[in-house]
């Protein structure tokens, strides 16, 4: 059963997401994100200057004149949403932890997809395939998925990107647009990434609250890795240590992001301190600069 809480989330994240795909995203999503090809629409009248190789010998045959095939894009594409539900997706300092941004932005892409008559697939993981949401049209279907992720509970608390990515793979043979929503914080999985990357279209979102990436000046501090229940407390204003906290977060930062470069793998920095907007926009902008 669905709380009246979620259900309240849910339609105002529609409200938002759809004014957003419709004012910003749905032209740019269109342009970035192609069909496999070519497909067979009709055939009409050849006119000087067509190319002779799409002539239709055997209709033209029948009908006493010539005509040509006309193509059009195969547009339709499958979109696949891969949702980090671990428990450090629960964390959050600013205004919203991790998962809720990531329901957000799964429907801003998924609203921008079934505006372009795409289907939109899901799969919700932590270090097991939590669920599997089949790709599919339609804006019931998007609203679906967006319950689904606000209400979602999970079994297990850590992270395997590798078992996702080898699921997407099982799961998905033609190719597919990818977007893996994280933190990234996994076992190495550079060598399933790269897989996946070959087979798909893969986007990776990292997503980033300030307090992972530095820690102010707050006296002892008591921390609890959300994945492991590894407890420990620190003294906050001891600056060698936070200096050695920033360094250390910005060194697998930087690790993270030259590995994703290495297998030419796009990728957006989400901060929970900032508009997610701005960082999509950015990237919209940037693709499409690749495509010209």
């Amino acid at each position: 059963m669905i709380s009246n809480e979620i259900l309240k989330k849910v339609k105002k994240i529609e409200i938002i997401t759809s004014r957003l795909v419709n004012d910003i995203f749905a032209g740019e999503y269109h342009s970035i994100f192609k069909g496999q090809g070519m497909e067979f629409s009709e055939v009409r009248d050849y006119t000087i200057g067509d190319d002779i190789r799409t002539i239709d010998w055997n209709v033209s045959a029948r009908m006493g004149s010539l005509y040509v095939k006309k193509y059009v894009e195969e547009r339709e594409l499958t979109v696949i949403l891969l949702i980090d539900m671990s428990s450090s997706s629960k964390f959050g300092t600013v205004n919203s932890m991790k998962s809720e941004i990531a329901a957000e932005i799964s429907a801003l892409l998924a609203f921008s997809a079934i505006k372009n008559n795409d289907k939109v697939g899901v799969i919700i993981f932590t270090d097991k395939i939590e669920k599997y949401i089949p790709p599919k049209k339609g804006r019931m279907h998007t609203l679906r998925i967006i319950r689904e992720i606000l209400s979602f509970e999970p079994e297990h608390t850590n992270t395997d990107l590798n078992i996702a990515l080898d699921y997407l793979n099982k799961v998905i043979k033609r190719k597919a647009i990818v977007f893996i929503l994280s933190d990234f914080i996994s076992p190495d999985y550079s060598r399933s990434l790269a897989t996946s990357n070959k087979r798909h279209d893969v986007i990776a979102l990292s997503l980033t609250d300030p307090k992972e990436k530095e820690i102010g000046q707050s006296g002892f501090l008591y921390l609890e890795d959300a994945e492991t229940g590894e407890e420990l407390i620190v003294e906050t204003s001891n600056p060698l240590f936070r200096k050695k906290f920033a360094s250390e977060t910005q060194k697998k930062s930087m690790e993270r992001i030259k590995m994703f470069n290495s297998i030419n793998l796009d990728h957006i920095e989400i901060l929970t301190d900032r508009s997610y907007i701005t960082s999509l926009v950015s990237f919209f902008k940037e693709r499409m600069k690749k495509l010209r």
